[in-house]
């Protein structure tokens, strides 16, 4: 039986297309190296002179006429050369700009969504570019050719829509990658209602990336039924499973400490931790921990509180009071032009309240004398010194809680202050003790202006009943202070203080390795120039703090970032100790972020939004709170450019 002979394959003869082609045939090669007719645009499968030759005889044998080998067809040639580069040109041109449009069209959208604005807001943005275009470029000789560019932008609500989910879809990828290779995370998990009353769980994952710390948005999670514990367990434990997270790469646990979440059967935090193969760490936030101290006031106290609401609800209540009182506040060139409303919800309002009505209780005695509103309390001395006592100390109270909410705090950080103020309440009581009343401004003026007699013994009792409930809160906290103090402090760590059952670490490696950073003066100098660092952080924040330069203390340097600045320039050899600091620098302390997420998302889905999707309202939210930056080229490479309709 006769062997079958094997085929030959072209592109298996490595040919190469030959300059001298081009004139004798008119093709030239293409971006894939094959030739392209430049009469007919027709591409050919393979570079053979063959192939070519009989095109051009065949399909062309008038302009191989018209035009014969020589001169004139090289003429004709180059001619037809520079109409196509031209074309091509035109469509690159064309391709590059559509691409700008897109990218300016996702700005826009980001920006919308960044701010929690509607859709709606892309053409209004759009209607006031063009007009105040029409002014800006009125001397500018390509002005028709600016305002095109302008009117090109697609910015409809849907456009504007779609932009802003495939922008938190591109963000949701990004995070998930840097999640893949992180070997340690924490989740903050708290639940609220929107304008609907729809359930809404808020995840929070706080992980190390490659950049530093990240305290990222990764899922809002409606619930459609109930709220018990075991539903929110379904829905975190469902997302993560969808964005393939292991479960077992959750090293702690932060929540609001409601009975869902900590309770003692089914709840949140128990369901989720039989499903996860090793020890964890569980925090009950430690603002909220703060506020419940906050509330150890005697009763008599708590209805001075009361009563303010009632008077300040009395005047703002009532359109006309108000329209007077504020016009009486002109009048009596007060501080203030208005009084402050309590919500319940924000936890500085109390402490804000009482401030503004401290600062206006004259001028509201007047009025209500004037309207024959009568409080007797206004003029009782007892009610007035508890009055001033609650201003004075929900103003302490507050400072500890502007410093327990800055961005990038570390958990030990968090619990330095906390400890700092619970030795405070110590120095608050003496302060009653010696009747100095140095630490309560509102009460020493009290006393001096209208010469009362302080209980000091009832005052001092409810500084030192806070105390003991500071002191019997944050226990889970103070139990692993060593082990947070490590990020910090690593020279003066003792091994037999630390917890390594949570991170995996290999304790002899570890041992060695602390023992030889400690001794060599190359690394461990590092450490005594982070304290120089956090030092001058400190410091910066104070004075700008003291001086009310909010925008300057915003863009200060975070403390965990420059934690992670010195751990990240050791080396890798070093791996246990790094492996153990990043692990702890990414445990949340609170859920504020998940409360900040609540407030972003009750301003996106207000009373005028109110049928907004959940897929829309956490790509906003999402946008909104990431520190990502989406692919805008990327995206808008993926995608056919088109004007605006």
């Amino acid at each position: 039986m006769a062997t079958k002979k094997k085929q030959r394959k072209t592109e298996d003869e490595n040919r190469e297309f030959k300059v001298e082609w081009t004139e004798l045939f008119a093709f030239i090669q293409n971006s894939n190296g094959l030739p392209t007719c430049l009469i007919c645009q027709e591409k050919l499968a393979h570079n053979k002179k063959s192939n070519l030759e009989r095109h051009f005889t065949t399909k062309h044998a008038s302009f191989g006429s018209k035009y014969p080998a020589g001169d004139a067809r090289k003429k004709a040639v180059e001619e037809l050369q520079k109409s196509q580069q031209k074309s091509s040109s035109v469509f690159n041109y064309w391709v590059q700009s559509s691409n700008n449009v897109n990218i300016a069209s996702f700005i826009v959208s980001q920006e919308i969504a960044k701010r929690g604005k509607p859709y709606t807001d892309g053409e209004y943005i759009k209607s006031c570019f063009i007009n105040a275009s029409e002014e800006l470029f009125r001397d500018f000789k390509n002005k028709a050719e600016i305002l095109n560019k302008i009117k090109e932008l697609p910015l409809s609500a849907k456009t504007v829509k779609d932009r802003t989910v495939k922008m938190s879809s591109n963000i949701t990828n990004q995070q998930i990658e840097d999640l893949k290779l992180v070997s340690a995370l924490s989740i903050a998990v708290d639940e609220s209602c929107d304008i609907n009353d729809t359930a809404q769980v808020s995840l929070f994952v706080r992980f190390i990336s490659s950049t530093g710390p990240k305290e990222e948005l990764l899922g809002l999670l409606p619930l459609k039924g109930q709220t018990r514990g075991e539903d929110i367990a379904n829905a975190v434990i469902e997302c993560m499973e969808k964005h393939h997270i292991p479960l077992d790469k959750i090293v702690s646990i932060s929540t609001d400490g409601a009975k869902s979440m900590t309770g003692v059967r089914k709840c949140f935090v128990s369901i989720l931790t039989e499903k996860i193969n090793h020890e964890i760490l569980v925090y009950h936030c430690i603002i909220h921990q703060e506020a419940l101290c906050a509330q150890t006031f005697p009763e008599e106290i708590c209805n001075v509180m009361e009563l303010v609401i009632k008077i300040v609800n009395t005047i703002v209540a009532k359109a006309l009071y108000h329209r007077q009182f504020k016009e009486f506040l002109v009048e009596m060139e007060s501080e203030y032009a208005d009084l402050l409303l309590h919500n319940k919800v924000r936890w500085l309002s109390r402490g804000n309240v009482l401030k503004r009505f401290a600062s206006l209780l004259l001028e509201i005695k007047a009025f209500l004398l004037e309207k024959g509103v009568d409080y007797p309390e206004l003029t009782d001395d007892q009610w007035i010194q508890k009055f001033y006592f609650m201003v004075d100390v929900t103003s302490h109270l507050n400072n500890l809680n502007r410093k327990l909410q800055e961005k990038g705090n570390t958990i030990f950080s968090m619990l330095e202050e906390v400890i700092s103020f619970e030795n405070k309440l110590s120095l608050f009581a003496q302060d009653f003790e010696r009747e100095t009343l140095i630490h309560f401004p509102s009460l020493l003026k009290h006393r001096q202006e209208n010469n009362s007699v302080i209980d000091i013994y009832y005052f001092k009792t409810a500084i030192l009943n806070m105390r003991e409930a500071f002191l019997r809160r944050f226990q889970e906290f103070r139990n692993s202070m060593a082990t947070l103090a490590f990020v910090k402090k690593p020279l003066s760590a003792d091994v037999t203080e630390l917890n390594f059952s949570l991170f995996n670490i290999d304790i002899g490696a570890f041992e060695m390795q602390l023992l030889e950073l400690k001794n060599k003066e190359l690394w461990s100098s590092k450490f005594e120039r982070l304290n120089a660092d956090l030092e001058k952080l400190e410091k910066n924040k104070c004075d700008f703090s003291s001086q009310h330069k909010w925008s300057a203390l915003k863009d200060l340097e975070k403390e965990d970032m420059i934690i992670f600045n010195t751990w990240n320039s050791i080396p890798d050899s070093y791996d246990q100790l790094k492996k153990l600091a990043f692990a702890v620098l990414s445990l949340f302390g609170s859920t504020y972020s998940c409360e900040q997420s609540f407030s972003s998302m009750n301003l996106i889905k207000s009373t005028l939004r109110n049928r907004f999707i959940n897929e829309n309202l956490e790509s906003c939210l999402k946008l909104k709170t990431t520190t990502y930056k989406p692919d805008l080229s990327k995206l808008s490479k993926e995608m056919q450019g088109h004007c605006s309709h």
